[in-house]
């Protein structure tokens, strides 16, 4: 497959909240459908402008993922569930690492378990632990650091 990384443009936002949309009903499990919906109008609303976003395009010039940077922080990462699997998030993670160095962050929902897997097989270890999410709800976070 042959993708590359390029930087968000506002004109991509509906299909991206659509991968996000399709990447959370696969992977996050735990949400209820009113959880989902209220996540969604944060990322459709407010997440992708409040971040450095990059996406990774296919041969089409359509997004199959995205990152969502605060400087090394890593706010969000999601990939198209159709090509989960084929290296784009860690391509994504590599563009974060070489953008800002190996002193990556990232919070992970504990019950997502597969996201946490991820992390972890690239070199994040936890270094901590809340109760509640970034929106005061209770889904716990790992704090996961990149430690190389």
């Amino acid at each position: 497959m042959n993708t590359k990384t390029v930087v968000y443009e506002a004109s991509y936002r509906d299909q991206l909240v659509d991968i996000w949309y399709r990447a959370v009903c696969r992977t996050h499990h735990f949400l209820t459908k009113e959880d989902i919906e209220f996540y969604k109008n944060m990322v459709k609303n407010e997440a992708l402008s409040a971040v450095e976003v990059w996406m990774e395009i296919n041969e089409k010039k359509e997004p199959v993922g995205f990152i969502g940077l605060d400087g090394t922080k890593i706010e969000m990462l999601f990939v198209d569930p159709e090509y989960h699997g084929k290296g784009i998030g860690s391509r994504l993670l590599e563009h974060a690492e070489r953008k800002y160095g190996p002193n990556l962050k990232v919070d992970v929902n504990e019950q997502n378990e597969g996201a946490h897997a991820f992390y972890k097989r690239y070199g994040f270890v936890q270094t901590g632990r809340s109760e509640l999410d970034g929106s005061g709800r209770p889904f716990p976070l790992l704090h996961l650091d990149l430690q190389r």
